[in-house]
């Protein structure tokens, strides 16, 4: 059972916060942990594990003196390790001065460690949220499985035409005489591209053992299979396995109907009648399509108008559950496709190509986290999963403060055979934290003004 299904709505401000305080606290605690356990199989002493800044709500010290801590504001957190000054890694004069002199306490702290135990340690929190997400991505795999094969039907959805002639276990072979092939829904799409659409059609299906033909509605209706946070579906209050089944008065059957219209309407308003299970009147609802940037296979990025909704087949598909490996690989693959796809995004609003009001801030970031746990337990945990290889890639950027930046500064003792002067060094860390500042400023006048 989804206790997620208890909560009417979880877009409320307490709930809202509450979802993205729990999406960031475990990001963060497996960043920061990522941090500490590296560093203490490398021989660094951590004197400090943080999770959230400021006033200390509760904290105790374990068998290797180590203060763990919960903090007031818990919206980010940090390791202080030996010598540190801050949580930003600084060295602490004073602290280096007094075990200047003893090597083993010297070789305990952040800055008198080798040069390699300091590089694996502070990449380590990265690594740590990309291997979150790949474990997140494969379990999620592992639980729903995929879907191999020649198209088969596993569950039915509720449409309004309820005779439809498929029947779990049929396998498709083919859609108005046009041969369907084993390969994924995107594909099976484009096979039935030049077929004329309509409400009934014949489907050939392989049932128990015999090749028939039966007749059943649109494979792809207009069915509601997934909804994006902060579009014009979600605003409306639209639900997974919703039908649409007219717009502006004009019935439909096939979401590529519903797409056309979106598409072609340039952003005016369309009044939507929506069939709902279990209601006992079709819903009338108002919306307006938004402009988004979406990425495409080379790389590049198109401008659509779009109310939100992602649609699917008139039943679940049958999958097979993969195997650990399968899951892991298909999981690094889905991490790496977020990562590119992310990079390529700040790129093309860098170059002007796309809106920056694509960046997202604090305040959009909780928004998201409440819609997607609105969603379900599934769409928060997958939620939890991207933003996690956000955060690591983030942390990546050659920036001073960041992760990146330190091992920077590392790659440079690396060639020259010295680190960087402490003054050099305090000067670019201030510059580096003034630089995520601005960027954390602007995201989150992104979230205010932009529309």
């Amino acid at each position: 059972m989804d206790f997620m299904s208890f909560i009417p709505q979880f877009g409320g401000l307490l709930w809202t916060i509450a979802a993205f305080v729990l999406a960031l606290s475990v990001i963060v605690a497996i960043h920061e942990y990522g941090h500490y356990i590296v560093g203490r199989w490398s021989g660094i002493h951590a004197d400090v594990f943080s999770l959230g800044f400021g006033p200390v709500l509760w904290s105790r010290v374990d068998k290797r003196g180590t203060r763990w801590q919960v903090a007031a504001l818990p919206f980010g957190g940090y390791v202080k390790f030996a010598g540190d000054a801050n949580a930003a890694s600084g060295k602490d004069e004073e602290a280096m001065a007094e075990v200047s002199d003893d090597p083993v306490r010297l070789r305990a702290t952040m800055h008198g460690a080798p040069l390699w135990a300091r590089t694996a340690t502070v990449a380590a929190g990265p690594v740590f949220n990309f291997a979150l997400s790949i474990a997140v991505f494969a379990l999620i795999l592992l639980s729903t499985g995929v879907t191999r094969g020649q198209l088969t039907v596993g569950e039915l959805h509720p449409l309004p035409v309820e005779n439809r002639g498929l029947q779990a276990g049929d396998v498709l072979l083919a859609v108005g005489g046009v041969p369907l092939p084993a390969t994924d829904e995107e594909t099976y799409s484009g096979a039935l591209d030049g077929l004329e659409r309509s409400p009934v059609v014949d489907i050939t299906v392989e049932r128990a053992g015999r090749e028939e033909t039966v007749q059943g509605s649109w494979i792809f209706p207009p069915i509601v299979s997934s909804l994006s946070p902060q579009s014009a579906a979600f605003d409306a209050g639209l639900e997974a396995g919703d039908v649409i089944t007219a717009i502006d008065g004009t019935p439909i059957f096939a979401f590529d109907q519903l797409k056309e219209a979106v598409e072609g309407g340039e952003g005016a308003p369309l009044d939507l009648t929506v069939w709902r299970a279990g209601a006992a009147e079709p819903l009338a609802m108002t919306m307006t399509p938004r402009r988004v940037d979406e990425p495409q296979p080379d790389g590049g990025f198109e401008t659509y108008w779009r109310i939100g909704i992602a649609g699917g087949f008139a039943f679940s598909p049958a999958t097979t559950t993969p195997g650990v490996f399968e899951a892991l690989g298909l999981g690094v693959q889905q991490t790496t496709r977020i990562i590119t796809s992310s990079l390529s995004g700040l790129g093309h609003m860098i170059a002007g190509s796309i809106s920056t009001c694509n960046l997202s801030g604090p305040i959009g970031i909780a928004q998201t986290s409440g819609a997607m746990a609105s969603q379900g337990a599934e769409s928060f945990i997958w939620f939890i999963a991207v933003l996690s290889t956000a955060v690591g890639m983030l942390n990546l950027f050659p920036v001073p403060a960041l992760d990146g930046g330190h091992l920077v500064f590392y790659a440079y003792e690396a060639v020259s055979g010295k680190p960087p002067s402490d003054g050099a060094l305090k000067v670019l860390m201030t510059l580096g934290l003034a630089m995520v500042l601005t960027l954390m400023v602007f995201a989150l006048g992104n979230d205010i003004f932009c529309p």
